[in-house]
């Protein structure tokens, strides 16, 4: 086929519409792919790109998507075959380049990871969610963490991020206490793992933050920022790690020195968008042997394409848990 069908976010005046709409076959370049998209997700950066303002998309229209996955159908690259499976997150993918949300794409496969184990559904429900709480637990490992160091603290726990992190930690014997504002999830974060489930940190919004508070955390996966990575950085034990890698609660951090020269914190700031790609397919081949995630089927919820402008809806919002995982063979006008 000469065109294909895309969902594509078109900035008019104020507003970011999604249209679907036909899109014309691209030729190859060097060291590119064609790959036929069998599944995409929807995150919360994809919400921003629907956003005006959003600050993620550098010029519209465009596809969104920042995952896609499937198989090559074409290929100008050496290291990728025509049948390879397949998946592609971060760079400029769905921000300054047509992302995810179309029948099929051009990707350098320089940016573009091969699967040996995983199928193009489970890699897409992983996503670049999964793929940066593989990142923080990586981090949490290496920094010499063990499930006997004390309990492990994930915050944000219902979103992409958090609730892989639950998962992954629970498989090597962490406790994990899942920190959320969604009571109604409880349920669901301990059927991932989680030990306990508390409200959103701080506990007491109201009181005044202090340099250091009673140790609880030898480590954390923090999703949010703002006054939870403040909160946390203040209670986690002598010699414990905090990864950062959202910023939903805000962007400024109101705490002191106190933690790290007092306490030997570290806090590790963690970008899955600009990793190097021999670190990537590293970090992939770990995902699909020793960090794999156990519970695929309980984190991934199947929409079609269709679907995504109210999923998007959902997730600015704060009312959608898990990980929106876009079957693109359904839903297409």
């Amino acid at each position: 086929m000469s065109t294909f069908q895309a969902l594509v976010a078109t900035l008019v005046g104020d507003s970011v519409r999604p249209e679907f709409t036909d899109r014309e076959r691209q030729p190859l370049g060097a060291d590119e792919l064609r790959v036929d998209i069998s599944h995409s997700s929807v995150n919360f950066k994809d919400a921003l790109a629907f956003t005006p303002g959003g600050g993620v998309v550098r010029d519209y229209p465009i596809i969104p998507g920042i995952d896609l996955a499937g198989v090559v159908t074409e290929s100008t690259s050496a290291y990728f075959q025509v049948g390879d499976h397949v998946i592609a997150h971060g760079y400029d993918i769905g921000t300054a380049r047509d992302g995810g949300y179309a029948q099929e794409t051009v990707v350098p496969a320089g940016w573009t990871v091969k699967l040996n184990s995983l199928t193009p559904r489970e890699a897409a429900t992983i996503g670049t969610a999964g793929f940066t709480a593989a990142m923080s637990v990586a981090a949490i490992l290496d920094w010499g963490v063990t499930p006997d160091s004390g309990p492990v603290v994930v915050t944000g726990a219902t979103g992409g991020v958090g609730s892989a992190s639950i998962d992954l930690l629970a498989a090597r014997g962490f406790e994990v206490i899942a920190a959320s504002g969604k009571p109604e999830a409880a349920d669901g974060l301990r059927a991932l793992g989680a030990s306990e489930v508390i409200g959103r940190l701080p506990l007491d919004p109201d009181a005044k933050p202090r340099p250091l508070g009673r140790s609880r955390w030898a480590a954390a996966v923090d999703c949010v920022g703002g006054t939870a990575l403040a909160d946390i950085l203040a209670t986690t034990e002598y010699g414990g790690v905090v990864t950062a890698s959202g910023l939903t609660g805000g962007v400024a951090l109101a705490t002191t020195v106190m933690p790290f020269i007092l306490r030997g914190v570290g806090l590790l700031g963690i970008d899955s968008v600009q990793m190097p790609i021999d670190r990537r397919r590293a970090l992939w081949q770990r995902i699909e042997t020793d960090l794999r995630p156990r519970s695929l089927d309980k984190i991934g919820v199947d929409v079609q394409i269709g679907d995504v402008p109210t999923v998007v809806g959902q997730l600015r919002r704060g009312e959608f848990t898990g990980r929106a995982v876009i079957d693109m063979g359904r839903g297409w006008a």
